[in-house]
Order: C-alpha cells, then structure tokens, then sequence
C-alpha cells in the first residue's frame, strides 16, 4: 500500500510538472511565431485536478504496461499515447458534468468533444516514454529498498 501511494505521489508530480513545463514551451512557441512579446518567466498553467488524474496513471499503467513489454517502442508509446486519450476523454467528460466545466476545454479542430486534441498525440507519446522510463527507475529503486 506504501508503495503505491508513493508511485500515486510520484506519478501525480511528474504529471503535472511536465504539463506546467509543456504549457510553458508551447506559449513561448505562439509568442515567437506570431512574434509577440515572451513572457521570459516562462510560466506554465495546469489544474488541482491533474495531479490527482496523473495519479490514477500509477495504478492504470502497471496493469496495462505488463502486457505492452514485447511490443516495439514506437507502439508501445503510440499505445501508450491512446490510453492517456481515454483516460483525458473520460475525466474531461466527468467533470464537466460534475462541475459544470471541463478545465482543458479545446476549440482547436484537432478537438474530440474539447475533452481530447488528436494533435497532441505527438506529445503524449513523448510523455509514454517519459513514463516508461520513469516507472523503471521506481521499480528498481524500490524493489531495493522495500518499501
């Protein structure tokens, strides 16, 4: 139990962490491609939300990922990648009937409902290997340890 409340910990952090720095990188994208001034503070934005949502990834990815091991990576992060957009949709979806309001609600074209961006995919594989990784260096860490 100790261990998964530190892999819920974990997980909730390294989420929204990279969300904030991703927000961060990519209004600093817009502000030099449509050459308006950067904001050099370099802030990013997420929700209280997200860290409890990423943290649900500590207890959905080991049981989804011990069946992704023999697959090639690009497949394994693509795949990756679709179970964070299930994940995405669903929580989107309950809160907004929950609060009223989803917090990343999209209006790009790109957008499923405002609840997912298909032109995300790049990056949540990006975030799939992140996490891949990140999950190794846990388990070792921990298998030493025994916590």
């Amino acid at each position: 139990m100790q261990k998964t409340l530190l892999r819920f910990y974990l997980w909730g952090t390294l989420g929204l962490s990279t969300e904030i720095f991703f927000t961060a990188a990519v209004d600093f994208y817009h502000a030099v491609r449509n050459h308006t001034p950067i904001d050099w503070g370099f802030k990013g934005q997420s929700y209280i939300w997200m860290f409890f949502i990423y943290g649900v990834g500590a207890i959905l990815f080991p049981l989804v990922h011990k069946h992704l091991k023999g697959f090639q990576l690009i497949l394994r992060v693509f795949l990756i990648a679709l179970g964070i957009f299930v994940v995405e949709f669903i929580t989107g979806f309950i809160l907004d009937k929950v609060t009223g309001h989803c917090p990343w609600q999209y209006t790009n074209r790109w957008n499923i409902m405002g609840y997912i961006r298909l032109d995300y995919l790049p990056a949540w594989m990006g975030f799939g290997y992140l996490i891949e990784r990140a999950d190794e260096i846990f388990e070792k860490m921990t298998n030493r340890q025994e916590i």
